[in-house]
């Protein structure tokens, strides 16, 4: 018979009293209250700015929109009609410079094709602005390496928009590989993809960097990493499975299937693609299990089952606004930054060894840091 889904509650009683303490949100502690709401700029107005990040920052705590950057000067004052802010916090791309010097911009927020990351998070460093970069960071470790450095030269902070850290099952998925309770993960699976049927920027190698690797199979090396209390693996290997439709997929692939193998032994098989649906993810322990058979990496992830028992942990949670107030919260110096753009760099670097071991013909490549 199946298990009754666990809860929260229930599922941290059967760990022990200074886990389950560790693991509880930090309510009732002494916290300083910002006296008005961080200025998000959101630059480039595609789907995921329009239907995910916009209506977050409607409910963030910490947050709110502050403007915009487009290459549509329509399409931003319509932007600035609907949500409120002024026409003119709306910036070409080329003049992001004049974001430079305004106190109501406090995160400039870049959400444009992977290809276009490292100029226009350069152009917010330089703009002397605190920058939160969509994954994958850029299209190179070369590219992370430039952001780093003009964020660092600029005095300001950066996060990669990985928004599943912020999502409870995720997040409890981290706390079993750092607390051990169920041991050390050792053999990890999963696959993501979907199917693609037009010519878009996710195709065209210049814009995206890569196909289904860079924009679904990076969740599949950051739930991995996850699974591995943020250890990344020593070595890759990988193979390009045969296009169906080349006339489509160019010059990217459009299924890759891959393997990372960690220091202590762990294991992990991985594949990903533009010609099909899927979405699981499974981590296996020597004393348990987590097993996410659908929506690992979603907007509304299925609830997983585990060793213990399916986990319930309630209504879904908006994953991109919590991410955001995280990031406001980080600024304020109330809490740590779990995705800074050293961690996108890392996840580059891993790519990077897959696509040279495709190319290679599935020879092992090691993982350079």
């Amino acid at each position: 018979m199946r298990s009754p889904p666990v809860s929260r509650r229930r599922f941290l009683g059967q760990l022990s009293a200074a886990s389950a303490l560790a693991f509880l949100p930090r309510t009732g502690r002494a916290q300083a209250v910002p006296s008005r709401k961080l200025g998000v700029v959101l630059v480039g107005l595609g789907r995921y700015a329009t239907n995910q990040l916009a209506p977050a920052l409607r409910v963030t705590e910490h947050c709110r929109l502050a403007g915009v950057v487009t290459g549509d000067a329509a399409k931003g004052a319509r932007w600035a009609q609907e949500h409120g802010f002024p026409e003119g916090n709306v910036w070409h791309y080329d003049r992001m410079d004049r974001i430079a010097g305004r106190p109501d911009v406090d995160i400039v927020y870049v959400v444009t094709p992977p290809g276009l990351h490292a100029p226009h998070s350069i152009a917010a460093a330089r703009a002397g602005k605190h920058l939160i970069c969509e994954k994958p960071m850029a299209n190179t470790v070369a590219e992370c390496d430039a952001i780093l450095a003009a964020c660092a030269k600029a005095g300001v902070k950066h996060a990669i928009g990985y928004r599943l850290f912020w999502d409870p099952y995720h997040t409890e998925l981290r706390r079993l590989a750092r607390e051990g309770d169920f041991g050390p993960f050792m053999r990890l699976g999963g696959d993501r993809a979907f199917r693609i049927n037009e010519w878009r920027w996710r195709v065209d190698k210049k814009l995206a960097g890569g196909g289904p690797l860079m924009d679904v199979g990076v969740y599949l090396i950051q739930g991995a990493c996850m699974a591995k209390d943020g250890r990344a693996p020593v070595a890759v290997t990988a193979t390009e499975l045969p296009k169906t439709r080349p006339d489509l997929f160019k010059d990217t692939e459009e299924t890759i299937r891959w393997s990372m193998e960690w220091a202590d032994g762990a294991l992990a098989e991985f594949s990903t693609s533009y010609q099909q649906n899927a979405d699981w993810f499974r981590c296996e322990a020597p004393r348990g299990w987590m097993h996410f058979k659908s929506r690992a990496f979603g907007y509304v992830v299925a609830g997983p089952d585990t060793s213990r028992g399916p986990l319930d942990f309630g209504p879904p949670v908006n994953q991109q606004a919590r991410q955001m107030d995280g990031f406001a919260r980080h600024l304020l110096g109330l809490e740590p930054n779990p995705v800074p753009g050293e961690m996108g760099r890392r996840d580059l670097a891993i790519i990077e060894a897959i696509y040279a071991s495709a190319a290679a013909g599935g020879t092992r490549v090691e993982v350079r840091a």
